[in-house]
C-alpha cells in the first residue's frame, strides 16, 4: 500500500478489502496534523493521563513510549500514541507558550526567531496602524533610543536644499511647534496656534551661526523696559544681566573705541 509523498497519508488500493479502514486512518492522521497546534512542547515523557486528542511537541532526548521521537508530533488516538515526522515549512502553535514554531528542516524554530532580521518592509506599526505616507508609525508612552556601546545620534535626512528635515510637534495631530531645517539649509525654530498659521521665531545661519530673532514682537520683548536716553550694556563689574545705561556710562564705554 502506498502513501502521499508529504503527510504520508495511506491511500487505497484498487480491490483492497475493508478500504473503509485505510480511508479513516487517513482521515484520522489529516484531524492530527492539519491547523496543527500542540499542548506543549516541554515534555520528554508522555503526561500521565492523555486523552484522545491530545497533541503534544515531543522534547529532546525523550523517554518510555515517546523514546527516539524526539521532535516529532505525539498525537494521542484510541488510548495510543501514533507520531508524526515533521517536514521543512511545517508549523506550529504551543499553546502553553502562546507562542508559533516552524521546522527548518532540522529544528523547530520560532516565528520571530526566524523573523529576527527584517529588511525593506513596506510598511512596520507598533501597536498601531502604519500607513502610505507613515511608514513607520509608533504608539506607545515613549520610544527609547538606546546606544551600543558609545555614541547616539538620530538622523533625519532629506533629499535636497528645498525639501524639509524637522520635528515637528502636534496637538491632536495638528501642528504646535516645529524646528529643523525646513525649506532650506538653515536651521528654523516655529510655532503656530492651530497648525495652519505659522510664526518663525528663530533662525540660526547655516554659514556663520548667526542667530536671527525673526518675529520683531519676540526682539522687543527681550529689550523691554529700556529708559529714555539710554543704551542696554553693563557698566558693573563682572559678568551679569544687561543694565540700563545712562549716557555718561555709554559715553565712558564707547571713548575707547573712539580714541
Amino acid at each position: 500500500m502506498s502513501d502521499t509523498p508529504l503527510i504520508g497519508l495511506p491511500l487505497l488500493e484498487a480491490s483492497q478489502a475493508q478500504k473503509h479502514v485505510t480511508h479513516n486512518e487517513a482521515l484520522l492522521q489529516l484531524d492530527a496534523l492539519l491547523h496543527l497546534a500542540v499542548i506543549s512542547r516541554s515534555l520528554a515523557a508522555p503526561p500521565v493521563s492523555p486523552v484522545d486528542g491530545d497533541r503534544y511537541l515531543i522534547a529532546a532526548s525523550a523517554t518510555g513510549v515517546w523514546l527516539t521521537h524526539s521532535d516529532q508530533i505525539a498525537y494521542r488516538e484510541a488510548g495510543s500514541w501514533r507520531f508524526a515526522i515533521p517536514k521543512a515549512g511545517w508549523r506550529l502553535w504551543v499553546a502553553a507558550e502562546s507562542v508559533l514554531l516552524l521546522y527548518d528542516g532540522t529544528a523547530w524554530r520560532s516565528m520571530l526567531q526566524s523573523a529576527s532580521v527584517l529588511q525593506n518592509l513596506d510598511l512596520l506599526g507598533v501597536n498601531t496602524t502604519a500607513d502610505a505616507t507613515n511608514k513607520l508609525a509608533v504608539s506607545s508612552p515613549s520610544v527609547l533610543f538606546n546606544h551600543a556601546g558609545s555614541d547616539q545620534r538620530v538622523k533625519i535626512n532629506k533629499n535636497a536644499v528645498g525639501d524639509t528635515a524637522s520635528l515637528l510637534f502636534q496637538s491632536g495631530f495638528s501642528g504646535r511647534a516645529e524646528f529643523g531645517l525646513t525649506g532650506d539649509d538653515n536651521f528654523h525654530v516655529k510655532v503656530s496656534p492651530d497648525g495652519s498659521a505659522w510664526a518663525q521665531a528663530i533662525v540660526v545661519d547655516k554659514t556663520t551661526g548667526l542667530v536671527a530673532l525673526t518675529n520683531n514682537s519676540i526682539g522687543n520683548a527681550a529689550l523691554a523696559d529700556v529708559a529714555t536716553a539710554t543704551f542696554k550694556g553693563r557698566a558693573s563689574a563682572g559678568a551679569g544681566d544687561p543694565e540700563d545705561l545712562s549716557a555718561t556710562q555709554a559715553t565712558a564705554l564707547l571713548n575707547p573705541f573712539g580714541a
